[in-house]
């Protein structure tokens, strides 16, 4: 036989063992993609809980300050008005 030939059924040996063996694992048992991946999913869910809370918070925050905003505008308007009086007498 010739080399590649010999490469070529040693490497094919070698998959259908590791492929065998793959088949063979009890699937009650988590693999490390399976816990990496449970983790990962874990780590989404928690950041779009956290994303969802601070959007609230914004929202909150925003409408506060537009109130505020608002009052400063009236205060200010008032002040002008009455100061526009004054002028006028």
């Amino acid at each position: 036989m010739n080399i590649i030939k010999l490469n070529t059924i040693a490497i094919m040996a070698t998959v259908i063992a590791v492929a065998v063996a793959g088949c063979g694992k009890n699937a009650k048992e988590e693999g490390v993609g399976e816990r990496a991946g449970a983790a990962l999913d874990s780590a989404a869910e928690s950041t779009a809980d956290a994303a969802k809370t601070t959007g609230k918070k914004i929202k909150e925050v925003t409408g506060q300050a537009v109130e505020k905003t608002g009052e400063v505008i009236e205060k200010a308007g008032a002040a002008v008005e009455k100061s526009g009086e004054g002028m006028q007498k």
